[in-house]
């Protein structure tokens, strides 16, 4: 269970390490698909719609599938959960890898999200049965650097690879590399099974029920679905959008996701360790100011140089890491140890069902012309600066709900 030092034990670094780089292929499996946007739609013949529905559906089936897994999370040991997960989050990825038209596209990831969509959640619970609060800032810090790495080595290589050998090899080359995680963790991860000690007399449907009429609950699950409107909303389209309105060339994108990669990658910890040391919401809401000015910034933008492009990419960037790392060592605070694998499980299904939902919406307004320009992108802009306005206010009233309790 969670100690009280705040130093990490051998082991304990172990787990951040290992629960990172698992993080790592779980982001790149999602976010490959934003730079291969701009390749997929002239390939799969589809428009911004169609694309936006890809995203959405490994969101909806993420969404389906944590609700569905969340009366039982707490009723296993979060090793095995995580190893079965993640085995059929590698054969939904091998699915996307083998599919030859939009249709099986759509199927595969489909499974994928049915399985990875989850694995966020068993993670959380991991690192909330592990470590200390006053450690969990830090801890995120180390695992949101994932977003960072996928970024600096994943994206690139799997810009490289589309355009060298088809837009399938990003996705073999991450069904390789998740299974030499999964053996790692099989042979090296102790059983994680504290919570089990806690008896409970709930049944899976009942323990569902409990956690999801909960009203402190239920603060921190609006909260979440305030925060997952913008990421969703943008990411998708940001290639398409450099490459066809500010006039970026395609191989110029590794270098502009690489660049941005490594100041996440740093910012990251220093912002973990900060959120640790002055407050989460401090953190949150300094990240969400950052976010919101560069949001509209970054959406007005015309025809612009790569080196003006990566300062704004790597500001906004931050402010996003800043939001995430933040936001989501507050919400480990939220639930009761017993309820923790129901509550993370929940979570996870609403962040990935208001993502495909803001995806859906996203690519409702943004309009593709003939010459592959995006329009009304400046409108998307609008709208995720209002809902960054909404998260800050009511993740407020989770984190003074949070602090009550001490």
């Amino acid at each position: 269970m969670e100690t009280t030092t705040n130093k990490f034990t051998g082991y304990q670094a172990f787990i951040v390490a290992i629960i990172a780089i698992l993080q790592f292929t779980i982001v790149l499996d999602f976010m490959v698909l934003s730079p291969l946007g701009a390749i997929l739609m002239p390939e799969l013949k589809i428009g911004p719609s169609e694309f936006g529905l890809v995203v959405s559906a490994y969101a909806f089936s993420a969404g389906a599938s944590g609700l569905l897994a969340a009366g039982f999370a707490d009723k296993f040991d979060r090793k095995k959960l995580l190893l079965f997960f993640y085995t059929g989050f590698i054969i939904g990825t091998l699915f996307c890898a083998l599919a030859p038209t939009y249709q099986l596209l759509m199927a595969a990831r489909v499974v994928t999200g049915l399985f990875g969509g989850v694995i966020g959640s068993i993670s959380l619970a991991i690192i909330t049965d592990i470590f200390a609060m006053q450690l969990r800032g830090r801890v995120m810090g180390f695992v949101q650097m994932a977003f960072g790495v996928s970024q600096v080595l994943g994206i690139p290589i799997g810009l490289w690879l589309a355009n060298n050998y088809g837009w399938h090899s990003p996705f073999m080359l991450i069904v390789i590399f998740s299974i030499l995680v999964g053996v790692v963790l099989l042979i090296f991860m102790k059983p994680i099974n504290e919570h089990l000690k806690i008896k409970s007399d709930k049944n899976a449907f009942l323990h569902l029920w409990h956690t999801v009429s909960n009203t402190d609950y239920l603060k921190g699950f609006l909260g979440t679905v305030l925060l997952a409107t913008g990421g969703f909303m943008l990411m998708p389209f940001s290639s398409a959008f450099s490459t066809f309105n500010l006039k970026i060339p395609m191989d110029q994108l590794p270098l502009l996701y690489g660049v941005t990669g490594v100041f996440t990658m740093v910012a990251g910890p220093l912002m973990g360790k900060l959120s640790d040391k002055i407050g989460k919401y401090k953190v949150f809401l300094i990240g969400t100011i950052i976010s919101m000015v560069m949001v509209i910034i970054y959406t007005q933008l015309g025809v612009t140089p790569l080196w003006m492009l990566i300062v704004v990419n790597v500001i906004l960037f931050i402010g996003i890491t800043s939001r995430i790392i933040s936001a989501s060592a507050l919400m480990t605070a939220v639930p009761a140890p017993q309820d923790r694998g129901a509550y993370m499980s929940i979570n996870s299904s609403i962040q990935q069902l208001s993502g495909g939902v803001a995806s859906g919406i996203a690519g409702l307004i943004v309009v593709q012309t003939p010459s592959g320009v995006l329009d009304h992108f400046d409108t998307l802009g609008y709208v995720v600066f209002v809902s960054m306005i909404a998260a800050a206010a009511f993740m407020y009233v989770v984190n003074k709900m949070v602090m009550g309790r001490k």
